[in-house]
């Protein structure tokens, strides 16, 4: 059965400072609840002045279908805090009530709990912080109830000084259970596997993706993977799939694995940027979204790769609309029933800027301006050393057949981008072609 597929713009907000990371929160009360964190390097307003201090602010935002004519988005609450470089919802409540983590340029891993007022409306308020360390940055942190599982709640964290973070939620306040020196730098990510939430992964910009054993405790990893060729900067258990891990790269590569066996990827995928976050459809297998910096956001169609086909995944969708550092992304969980009208909408990529012809210099900056990286071959196109330049950036909507879909998948997903201090509102509909009648 062949497919088509196409992305349509809802909404545009702009929030000010640079807009890093975004999610739909997957309680069931509150599905239509997103947040969206910022991160703001402000420098001295002087040569003489040298110091810099890195300010944040949370969006939180209510999504209404009224109708065609107001927009969707509306906004609930917005917080100045500290500069915010990850935030994820707990997938199960707690005591009652949703509760969203966040990640902080402070070193701190801050939780909020999202409560009504008397008025009705909902909004965040404090519960629990936790300093993981000084002088560092908080920059990831990941739930061990990815498959809604409430027995067990922690949460995992990563940090600027390579390390690792597992903490404990008893009677409403944080309490750390580990803390070990993971990666030489910063350990841009860190998650569950959340099959077995005693085992944790963690990504850093030495290269490494490694794998953890609480059991065992901390003092050597499980494995060590350098399939990756620069920073590992994304991953994430596919809650639907045992043993499966997406994992993402300054190298421009998705690599899926079996957690099985950590020496071989099921499949390397290209993707035209560097992939800073990743995440697994909340209800389809084999569908996932990559956020890939300087090169928009794609999905990926998985379910060959996942069977044992060994090829790259083909991108059944891109959306183009950003232009800035791909940041943040995710899918909600609220059904869209209704088809899109038919009209112009994002189907192809932009242009390949590897293809434009000319010299190009790709630079990859880190959220927190730590370092930069620039790579480049004699074409101008960005190759990372001891990687074959694989075919240039994905296209979208390319003919998938699959007998297994049996209907069409309609889907809205958010998304946020750095400079631009953007977020958007997108909605992907999928569908056979046949479905595609106007």
């Amino acid at each position: 059965m062949a497919w088509k597929s196409r992305t349509r713009n809802l909404q545009v907000f702009d929030t000010e400072l640079s807009a890093d990371t975004v999610e739909w929160c997957p309680v069931s009360s509150s599905h239509d609840i997103l947040a969206c964190g910022t991160y703001q390097l402000q420098k001295g307003t002087s040569e003489e002045d040298a110091t810099t201090s890195r300010t944040g602010r949370v969006y939180l935002f209510e999504f209404r279908r009224e109708g065609s004519v107001s927009p969707p988005l509306t906004e609930l609450q917005r917080m100045d805090t500290a500069a915010i470089l990850d935030l994820k919802w707990c997938h199960v409540p707690l005591s009652g009530e949703a509760v969203l983590g966040m990640a902080a340029a402070s070193g701190e891993l801050q939780l909020y709990t999202l409560s009504n007022s008397q008025e009705g409306s909902r909004s965040l308020h404090p519960l629990s912080s936790m300093e993981v360390g000084a002088e560092r940055l908080a920059l990831s942190l990941d739930w061990s109830t990815g498959r809604m599982d409430s027995s067990d709640v922690r949460v995992v964290c990563s940090d600027s000084a390579g390390c690792v973070s597992v903490l404990t939620l008893a009677e409403g306040g944080l309490t750390a259970l580990s803390q070990w020196k993971a990666h030489d730098f910063e350990a841009w990510i860190s998650a569950f596997s959340y099959w077995d939430t005693q085992l944790v992964y963690s990504g850093g910009d030495d290269c490494k993706l490694k794998g953890w054993d609480l059991r065992l405790g901390s003092s050597c990893p499980t494995f060590t993977s350098k399939r990756h060729s620069m920073g590992v900067c994304s991953i994430h258990s596919n809650p639907h799939r045992e043993h499966i891990l997406a994992t993402g790269s300054y190298d421009e590569q998705v690599l899926l694995w079996d957690g099985r066996n950590m020496r071989q990827p099921l499949s390397e995928s290209p993707t035209g940027g560097g992939v800073w976050r990743l995440k697994w459809h909340p209800t389809h297998d084999h569908l996932l979204l990559a956020a890939c910096m300087h090169n928009d956001f794609h999905i990926l169609h998985c379910k060959q790769a996942l069977e044992g086909s060994g090829g790259a995944c083909p991108v059944v969708a891109s959306y183009i609309l950003h232009n800035s550092l791909a940041y943040g992304a995710d899918w909600s969980r609220l059904s869209l029933e209704e088809p899109a009208p038919c009209s112009p909408l994002a189907e192809e990529p932009k242009e390949s800027l590897t293809e434009s012809g000319g010299h190009l210099r790709i630079q990859y900056e880190s959220p927190t301006a730590s370092f930069d990286t620039s790579l480049e071959d004699d074409a101008g196109r960005y190759i990372p050393e001891g990687i074959t330049a694989p075919s240039t950036a994905p296209t979208a909507g390319p003919v998938i057949n699959s007998n297994e879909d049996a209907s069409s998948v309609s889907c809205l997903l958010a998304s946020c981008s750095f400079y631009d201090h953007m977020l958007h509102v997108w909605r992907w509909d999928w569908a056979p072609d046949e479905a595609q009648q106007c």
